[in-house]
């Protein structure tokens, strides 16, 4: 339910070459460039084919700079997220099980229904606008309803990708950004393209570091 949508819209509008935008982006003061080793990816959809293709292709762009990656589905597969409520206790023991030093959220909202998208000329705060965006926890478990929901997707809604760095230990929101997608064309276009895009934002605004030299091992 991330991309399928937009494909699909895009398709009938146009083929032309994909465009990925990042429209705002947020850092928390506290992140210190180099602390982060190991990071846990998630696509945060009960689409399985796009939440591996999403978390594929985005821990292969943080191993060629060096970090170790856990993908999600590795950790909680489907038969987890299927459940109608997260799980608090076994959520976090799994993830705390990975020893990842952080956690990265990736997930669809609606740009169109839902008011939290911001628009390029005002400055993108959600920590100041929306209380749950601080901790991890409060980030899924309030969106979790919606976004493994097989309804919450329709082809007339307009989207855009939210994604959300967290402090693995402390829940701590440690940066966010939002982007938008116009004519994706495939999904692989699309995920290949947007984490590119992502982590050369990550490392523009210090968040990670553009050459990382800790072992580089992946949990597969």
């Amino acid at each position: 339910n991330i991309i399928l949508c937009i494909c699909i819209a895009a398709g009938l509008v146009s083929c032309s070459q994909a465009t990925t935008e990042i429209t705002g982006s947020w850092k928390n003061n506290n992140v210190i460039p180099g602390s982060l080793n190991k990071i846990l990816v998630t696509a945060l959809t009960n689409r399985t084919n796009i939440r591996q293709t999403i978390e594929n292709d985005m821990s292969a762009v943080f191993q060629q700079h060096g970090y170790q990656v856990v993908k999600s589905l590795d950790v909680l597969p489907p038969t987890f997220t299927a459940a109608k409520e997260p799980d608090r206790e076994m959520l976090l023991e799994k993830i705390n099980g990975t020893e990842v030093d952080a956690i990265l959220t990736i997930a669809l909202l609606k740009k169109e229904t839902e008011n939290r998208y911001v628009p390029g000329n005002y400055g993108y705060e959600p920590m100041t606008r929306f209380g749950y965006y601080g901790r991890f926890w409060g980030y899924y478990s309030n969106w979790y309803p919606s976004l493994y929901s097989p309804g919450y997707y329709a082809e007339e809604d307009v989207y855009f990708i939210e994604t959300n760095l967290y402090d693995a230990t402390t829940q701590e929101l440690l940066w966010s950004a939002q982007s938008e997608t116009y004519n994706p064309g495939t999904l692989e276009r699309f995920s290949k393209e947007f984490a590119t895009l992502v982590i050369e934002k990550m490392q523009k605004e210090g968040v990670i570091k553009d050459d990382h030299t800790s072992p580089m091992t992946t949990e597969n």
